[in-house]
């Protein structure tokens, strides 16, 4: 009897809101009673984010490197590896706190107001791949891992646009990749996996760090594997060849150095410096042109985004905090002014969730970001090379 009365009650509460938003409801068992169809944009239901699985934003979750048949756009993936940092270990657990930051992502169906789309309801397919399984016992072949993981990721076929000619090596269109670390060594091998299908690209680097100090001067450098960690993998992908030359910029730094050497071996690296104090001077405008100005809006670009590019007021729990930094608000102000900058792939690191507060601040503030960034490459469009001679006409005719 109870049964029939909760059909009968489903029934009608079914019923009233056809009624009431001319919509059909979702299928299921007792479906009046577990799922509603609710006025808004895609009939998002804006509840119970504190319950399921955690992906990132609530994403589609699929274990990518099982199978390499499965298509898509945009895919996050996790690297847990910390153990290249020189203070503060803890970023292993990076991937799984972002996720956790990033659940109410798409509370009421995830439209970004400032940048006018909905990374989450587009002509982009974004999955969650997991994570990629990393060593912590043994650097040289965790990185390894990384790299091979990243690059099955990045080399398929994209779920949009697969037969389209592209700007990789082999002239083919690719997924973009966005990698939630980890700490910031991994950008060394996610850039070696980026060199083998674009060749050398230019980096957009948010940090409060260089990250390209000699190994010598960083850490001293008692064997090969010791001399590459989170201060040193910039110097080692300028040796390697793995960045386009003079195009690559550094944005928030503010650390002590060993010396002024320290900026001298920096513009050999290939990077221009734009200081974290200097948005008191010409504020988040001038420092996003001076980002735009440097990477261009054509050619390949990375991006790697160090959380403690934030004020460690915004963002405590990081592995080397340094005080004088950004805003939360300032920060995605900033990213979001790179809209139409050719984002190929993207990091954030330096998570660390045991130093953050019990209201995961820090986690948040690393969710919120890179909101921003799948929004940017999610209005910038495939990555085919049709898409940017069509993107880049309608700019110069506007």
């Amino acid at each position: 009897m109870k049964l029939l009365a909760l059909t009968a009650f489903a029934a009608v509460v079914a019923a009233h809101g056809d009624h009431e938003h001319d919509q059909t409801p979702i299928e299921g068992p007792l479906n009046g009673l577990w799922y509603n169809s609710l006025p808004g944009d895609g009939g998002t239901q804006a509840d119970s984010v504190f319950s399921g699985i955690s992906t990132f934003g609530r994403l589609q979750y699929h274990p990518c490197l099982a199978s390499d048949k499965y298509q898509y756009d945009i895919a996050f993936i996790g690297a847990p590896f910390d153990t290249g940092t020189s203070y503060r270990p803890g970023a292993r657990f990076g991937p799984s706190g972002i996720r956790q930051g990033s659940r109410r992502l798409n509370l009421y169906g995830g439209y970004n107001v400032p940048l006018d789309a909905n990374p989450f309801n587009s002509w982009a397919k974004v999955i969650d791949c997991g994570d990629i399984p990393v060593t912590s016992y043994d650097n040289a072949f965790a990185l390894q891992q990384i790299e091979e993981g990243h690059n099955a990721i990045l080399s398929r076929a994209p779920f949009t646009n697969a037969a389209a000619p592209g700007p990789s090596k082999k002239g083919k269109t690719l997924p973009r990749v966005i990698t939630l670390g980890g700490d910031h060594t991994i950008t060394l091998p996610l850039l070696r996996s980026i060199n083998r299908e674009y060749g050398p690209v230019s980096v957009i680097h948010f940090d409060s760090h260089l990250d390209t100090w000699k190994p010598k001067v960083f850490g001293g450098a008692p064997s090969h594997q010791a001399s590459i960690n989170h201060g040193t993998y910039f110097f080692h992908a300028s040796q390697e060849g793995l960045l386009a030359n003079d195009s690559n910029i550094h944005a928030g730094i503010r650390t002590t150095l060993s010396g002024p050497s320290d900026y001298e071996n920096d513009g050999y690296c290939g990077f221009e410096i734009v200081e974290a104090r200097e948005i008191d001077t010409i504020g988040t405008e001038g420092i996003i042109k001076k980002i735009r100005e440097r990477v261009g809006t054509t050619k390949p670009v990375y991006l790697s985004i160090d959380i403690d590019t934030l004020d460690p007021a915004f963002a405590p729990a990081t592995g080397t905090p340094e005080t004088g930094g950004w805003s939360t608000r300032e920060l995605r102000t900033i990213v979001r002014g790179l809209e139409g900058v050719n984002l190929i792939a993207a990091d954030i690191v330096e998570v660390a969730p045991a130093y953050d507060t019990n209201a995961e601040l820090t986690t948040m503030a690393a969710a919120d970001v890179l909101y921003e960034v799948m929004t940017l490459m999610v209005k910038r469009g495939p990555l085919s090379v049709k898409e940017y001679e069509k993107k880049e006409t309608m700019e110069l005719k506007a």
